[in-house]
């Protein structure tokens, strides 16, 4: 600013009071109290709701995550701040999340639609076998799908003995063993302190009929990432029953991967729909249900991991290009995508 002024005049251009300090911001030629400046342009952390603090150079250095922009101080990364364990948001000082009876924390959006027992997801697993059989790939054999705790599914995990590769968070799987497995008969009530109580959990004996003896999803997910775990897992089901063999892990993963896209980007193009026939289904209700629903799709079409992401990349180029029917024969004679 080249110019002289009367003191009474300099004033900030954000509270209008004279500025007095010898020290002063600017802002697209305009004088701000540095205090004024920090109030309007010194981002602020979405968790802690306080000044992101410089770095030891000077710097401001912060956090955002690149579905939600959340942004947040980088002592969040490792101060055990809660995540939610379906959105990933971080958990900020004026919301608290759910506590799930094994440890996990939910999101209240997360929460709005989460399904909590086996009895609960009974419809949704339907849908997701309709959607199959639309596809023309029906899956004929009653295969048993259980709502389960982490802890169970963790351990029948590790029963598995068909060498499959799964995610280092477990969220469903596609048993070929005979289990007896702890499954969630009945949703559990919220309390004080936002935590769940009152979940009741009892064995299941699994007996294998067929190649697949039962599909295990983790308890307490919104419904589209469940539908999208369903998704998978059936995938699974169906590549065992229908002869697939000894597929590399990146194949597998990424049909699967990419069955889990298709259902959930029906689901969210028929919530933006304003048909009689969306209205009929269990589509996204609301724009917080449908912004879940593309941070989901976006999870799985930007995984970094080689197995999931690449395979899934992998596997939607190739449908994209050739269609799903001549991806999966192509599959079944080879053992790779076209």
């Amino acid at each position: 600013m080249d110019a002289l002024w009367h003191p009474n005049c300099f004033r900030c251009h954000a509270c209008n009071e004279p500025i007095t300090e010898l020290e002063f911001s600017m802002v697209s030629n305009c004088p701000y109290h540095k205090t004024c400046y920090k109030k309007l342009y010194h981002p602020k952390c979405d968790v802690c709701k306080d000044f992101i603090p410089a770095n030891r150079t000077g710097l401001i250095e912060y956090r955002a995550h690149p579905f939600w922009g959340q942004k947040y101080c980088p002592t969040h990364e490792y101060d055990s701040t809660p995540r939610c364990c379906s959105c990933e948001r971080v958990e900020s000082k004026d919301v608290q999340y759910i506590s799930l009876e094994d440890k996990r924390k939910l999101c209240l959006e997360c929460l709005h639609t989460s399904i909590m027992d086996t009895g609960e997801c009974q419809p949704l697993y339907h849908e997701i076998r309709d959607f199959f059989e639309g596809m023309q790939m029906k899956i004929k054999q009653e295969i048993p799908m259980l709502l389960v705790e982490r802890q169970a599914l963790n351990e029948a995990v590790e029963s598995e003995r068909d060498g499959q590769h799964h995610m280092p968070e477990t969220r469903g799987l596609c048993l070929s063993e005979e289990q007896t497995v702890n499954t969630i008969f009945k949703r559990p009530r919220i309390v004080a302190g936002n935590r769940f109580i009152d979940m009741r959990i009892g064995p299941t004996k699994l007996t294998r009929h067929c190649e697949v003896t039962a599909i295990l999803v983790l308890y307490g997910l919104p419904r589209l990432l469940t539908g999208s775990i369903l998704a998978h897992e059936l995938m699974h089901a169906w590549l065992r029953l229908n002869g697939f063999r000894n597929l590399l892990p990146e194949v597998e993963e990424g049909i699967c991967q990419v069955i889990a896209h298709m259902w959930l980007e029906s689901e969210v193009m028929a919530g933006s729909s304003n048909s009689s026939s969306s209205k009929k289904s269990k589509a996204p209700r609301t724009p917080a249900d449908k912004k879940l629903g593309e941070f989901f799709l976006h999870q799985i079409a930007n995984d970094s991991s080689p197995i999931y992401g690449s395979g899934f990349r992998a596997g939607h180029s190739s449908m994209m290009q050739y269609g799903l029917k001549r991806t999966l024969d192509h599959i079944k004679y080879t053992g790779r995508f076209p």
